[in-house]
C-alpha cells in the first residue's frame, strides 16, 4: 500500500522522538520505502531528523540522504560535523558523494576528505570533483562492473562478485581490453548460461557500442540516453578507457533540474532559488528581469506619449491598448515556447530558419485572420467602422510580427550559446509590447489622417 503523509502521522512521529520510542519509529517509519522516510524527515527539525537518521543502517542512511530535497539536505548536513559528513559519504555512490562535497566550501571539502578512511573512495570522489558538473564526467559514477575480454567465464564470475560489492545496481557488464579500453558489453544472462571455460571474447557484443567522452555536455548525454533508451551509459576518456557510467536515475535528476531552471528562467528568475532561500537571494534573482520589465514599460509609455495628439483626437484608441499588448505578448511567448521545446529535444532549427519562420508565419496568418475578423465584428458593434478597422488591422499585424520575433529570438540566443529559455520570459513580452503599441498607433494615425 502506498504511504501517505498526514499531519497526524507527523505529530505521532514527533511524540515518539520526544519520548525516544525507537521501537515505534523502527516499525512505523524505518520499515517504509526510503523515499517515504525522506518525506517524513522534511518537516522535522534537524535534531528530530537526526534522531531518526541514526536509527537507520548505513545503506538506508545513504538512500534517504540523497532522496531529500536539496535545500533540506543542505540544512541537515549543516548540522553535522565534518567527521559525521565524512562517515556518510563513505556509504554513498561516488557521484552522490561528489555532488554533496561540491556544495561545501573548499575548507570544508578538505576537512571532510581528510577524515575519510577509504582511500579508494577518496580517489574516486576527488577525480569526479575535477569535472564540470554539467558534463558527462560530472554526472558519472565510478562504480561499475567490468570484465576483461581475455578472461574465461569462471574467472569473470569471481571478479564480478568482488566488484559487485560496491555496485548497487548492475545494468550492464562492460568489456575492456588489457589496457582498460572499452570494447563492448555483455549481458548478465549470457554470462550465467555460458560454460566455465568459455572466453568473454566469445560472448560479448562489440557492435554499435554507445558511449560518451567525459567532456560531453550533459544535455547531449540526456539526448543520447533518450534516443537509444539506455538505462546505463559508459563514459570513456580521450583514450577510450572506461572511467565510469551514467545511470538513468542520475540522468532523470539532471533533466528535472534543467527543467526547473528553464521554468524559472522563463518566469524571469535569473538564478536558482529554493523554498528556503533568503529574502535577499530571492529578490536578487527576480530583480534583473523586473528592472527590464520596468524599462520596457517606460519605453512603452514613451511610445504612447509620442502619439498623445492622436489619442487626444480619438480617445477611444486608448481603450484597446491592453488588448494589443496582451495579444502581442501571448503570441510571442507561444511561438518562442514551441522553438525552445524543439531545441530542448535536440533539433537545431537554425539551419532551416527560413522554413521555421515560414511555418510560424502561416500559423500567425491563420490566427491573425480569425482573431482580427472577430475583433472587426466586435468593433463594428460598439465603436464604428474606422476604429474597428484600426484595431483589427493592428491586431493582425502585431500577431504576425510577434510570431516572427518569438520564433527568431530563441534561435539567435541558441546560436550564440545563450539559454533560449530566456526568450519565453519577460524579454520577448516586453519587446512585443513596445512594438505592438508602435504598430497600433501608427496604423491609427494613418487611417484617421491625424
Amino acid at each position: 500500500m502506498r504511504f501517505e503523509l498526514t499531519k497526524e502521522f507527523i505529530e505521532q512521529t514527533r511524540n515518539a522522538i520526544a519520548s525516544q520510542d525507537a521501537d515505534w519509529l523502527k516499525i512505523n517509519v524505518l520499515d517504509l520505502h526510503f523515499a517515504d522516510v525522506a518525506e517524513i524527515l522534511r518537516p522535522l527539525s534537524n535534531d528530530e531528523a537526526k534522531y531518526i537518521y541514526y536509527l537507520m543502517d548505513e545503506d538506508q542512511q545513504a538512500d534517504v540522504l540523497m532522496e531529500l530535497d536539496e535545500d533540506v539536505r543542505d540544512r541537515f548536513l549543516a548540522s553535522l560535523s565534518t567527521k559525521e559528513i565524512a562517515d556518510q559519504l563513505e556509504n554513498l555512490d561516488s557521484d552522490d558523494a561528489a555532488d554533496i562535497l561540491g556544495e561545501l566550501s573548499d575548507e570544508q571539502v578538505q576537512e571532510v576528505i581528510s577524515q575519510m578512511q577509504d582511500n579508494d573512495a577518496i580517489g574516486d570522489i576527488v577525480d569526479l570533483l575535477n569535472y564540470d558538473e554539467d558534463t558527462a564526467g560530472g554526472l558519472m559514477q565510478k562504480e561499475f562492473i567490468k570484465a576483461r575480454v581475455d578472461w574465461p567465464v569462471d574467472r569473470a564470475l569471481v571478479e564480478l562478485r568482488r566488484q559487485a560489492e560496491d555496485v548497487e545496481q548492475v545494468f550492464t557488464i562492460y568489456v575492456v581490453d588489457d589496457l582498460g579500453k572499452l570494447v563492448g558489453v555483455l549481458s548478465l544472462k549470457r554470462l550465467l548460461f555460458a560454460k566455465p571455460k568459455t572466453k568473454i571474447a566469445d560472448l560479448f557484443n562489440g557492435k554499435n557500442i554507445i558511449s560518451v567522452k567525459t567532456s560531453e555536455d550533459a544535455e547531449e548525454v540526456a539526448k543520447i540516453m533518450e534516443k537509444y533508451d539506455l538505462v546505463s551509459l559508459p563514459v570513456v576518456d580521450l583514450q577510450n578507457k572506461l572511467v565510469g557510467r551514467i545511470t538513468i536515475d542520475d540522468m532523470v535528476d539532471f533533466i528535472k533540474e534543467e527543467a526547473d531552471k528553464d521554468f524559472q528562467l522563463a518566469s524571469g528568475i535569473s538564478e536558482k532559488i529554493e523554498s528556503s532561500s533568503t529574502v535577499w537571494k530571492i529578490s536578487r534573482a527576480r530583480l534583473p528581469w523586473l528592472v527590464i520589465g520596468m524599462l520596457g514599460g517606460i519605453l512603452g509609455a514613451q511610445v504612447i506619449s509620442g502619439f498623445e495628439a492622436q489619442i487626444t483626437s480619438v480617445p477611444t484608441l486608448a481603450f484597446f491598448i491592453p488588448l494589443i499588448t496582451a495579444m502581442g505578448g501571448n503570441v510571442g511567448v507561444q511561438s518562442s515556447a514551441i522553438v525552445v521545446q524543439s531545441l530542448a529535444k535536440g533539433n537545431d532549427l537554425f539551419g532551416s530558419v527560413l522554413k521555421k519562420i515560414g511555418k510560424e508565419t502561416l500559423v500567425a496568418l491563420t490566427n491573425g485572420v480569425l482573431l482580427s475578423s472577430l475583433m472587426y465584428g466586435i468593433g463594428m458593434l460598439f465603436e464604428g467602422t474606422t476604429l474597428a478597422i484600426v484595431v483589427s488591422l493592428s491586431l493582425f499585424t502585431v500577431i504576425i510580427f510577434a510570431s516572427i520575433f518569438g520564433t527568431l529570438i530563441p534561435l539567435i540566443l541558441n546560436k550564440y550559446k545563450i539559454d533560449p529559455a530566456l526568450a519565453t520570459g519577460p524579454f520577448v513580452t516586453t519587446l512585443n509590447d513596445v512594438l505592438g503599441l508602435f504598430i497600433y498607433f501608427t496604423i491609427g494615425m494613418l487611417l484617421y489622417h491625424i
